[in-house]
C-alpha cells in the first residue's frame, strides 16, 4: 500500500468512525442503545436517509440543519468526525502502518468519545472505560508497553486518583472527585503504560488548573467548579502519546 492510500484509508477510517463515535456521545449518557435504532434527527425523530450520515459532507449539504423539521443540528457532529480523521492521520504518522497502530487507534477513538461526554455531561460511562481497560491489558501481552507496564500504569492509575479523592472526602467530607476518573485513568495507564500515563496526569492537571484559574477569573465559576477532569485526562493522553516518552526521558537525563 502506497503512502498516499494509505493516508486516504486511515482517513476514510477515521471519518467513519467519527459517525459512529457521534452515535455513542449522544446515546450513551441517555442509556440508549448505540444499534439501534437507526441513525435519526433528535427534534422531529425521523430516520436519516443514508446521504444524510455521510461524515461531514452531509452537514455540509443539508446546511446544518434537519431536511425535515429544518432544526439546527450541533456542529458538534462534524467537529467530531473531522477531529477523529485528524487524530487517527497523526497516529498513522507516529506509528507507520503496523499491528499498534489498531490497538492505538481503538484507544483514541474512546478517549475522543470520553472526552466530548465528560465536556457536556460530567460523566464518563463505565461502558467504555472498563471494557478499555481490559482490551489495554490484554493488548500489551503482544505489543508496547508490555503487560508490566501497563498493569503497573492499571493500578498506580486508578489508585492514584482514588487516594486523592478519599484524602479530598476525609478532609473536605464531601466528594471532589468521581470513579469515572479513575477508571480511566486505569484505562489510559492498561494503554500507554504508568510511565505515559504519568506525563498525561502531569498534562491533565495543568490543564485543570489553567482552566478553572481562569474560570475563577472571569467569574464564571468558583474553587468548587465542576471540572471536566476526563476531557483534561483525554487531551493529555492524546498529546502523550506523541511526545509523552521524550518527555519523560528528559526529565530522567536529570537524574
Amino acid at each position: 500500500m502506497t503512502g498516499l492510500s494509505a493516508v486516504g484509508l486511515v482517513v476514510a477510517l477515521g471519518l467513519t468512525i467519527g459517525s459512529f463515535l457521534n452515535v455513542c456521545i449522544y446515546r450513551l449518557p441517555r442509556g440508549e442503545s448505540v444499534v439501534n435504532p437507526p441513525s435519526r434527527c433528535p427534534s422531529c425523530g425521523r430516520s436519516l436517509r443514508w446521504f444524510e450520515n455521510v461524515p461531514v459532507l452531509g452537514y455540509l449539504l443539508l446546511g446544518g440543519r434537519c431536511r425535515t423539521c429544518r432544526a439546527a443540528v450541533s456542529p458538534m457532529y462534524p467537529i467530531v468526525e473531522a477531529g477523529t480523521a485528524l487524530v487517527f492521520l497523526l497516529q498513522y504518522w507516529q506509528l507507520g502502518w503496523q499491528p499498534l497502530l489498531g490497538v492505538r487507534l481503538m484507544f483514541v477513538a474512546a478517549l475522543i468519545a470520553l472526552f466530548v461526554i465528560d465536556l457536556q455531561h460530567r460523566i464518563l460511562p463505565n461502558v467504555i472505560t472498563l471494557p478499555g481497560v481490559v482490551i489495554g491489558v490484554a493488548a500489551s501481552l503482544l505489543f508496547e508497553p508490555g503487560w508490566r507496564a501497563s498493569l503497573i500504569g492499571v493500578a498506580v492509575g486508578g489508585g492514584a486518583l482514588w487516594a486523592i479523592g478519599e484524602a479530598y472526602f476525609r478532609i473536605r467530607g464531601e466528594e471532589g472527585m468521581g470513579m469515572g476518573d479513575v477508571k480511566m485513568l486505569a484505562m489510559i495507564g492498561a494503554f500507554l503504560g504508568w510511565q505515559l500515563m504519568l506525563v498525561t496526569l502531569l498534562f491533565a492537571s495543568l490543564a485543570g488548573s489553567v482552566f478553572g484559574g481562569g474560570m475563577i477569573l472571569l467569574n464564571r465559576g468558583s474553587m468548587k467548579y465542576a471540572l471536566p477532569l476526563g476531557s483534561f485526562l483525554a487531551a493529555g493522553a492524546l498529546i502523550a502519546t506523541h511526545v509523552g516518552q521524550r518527555l519523560f526521558s528528559w526529565y530522567l537525563g536529570f537524574y
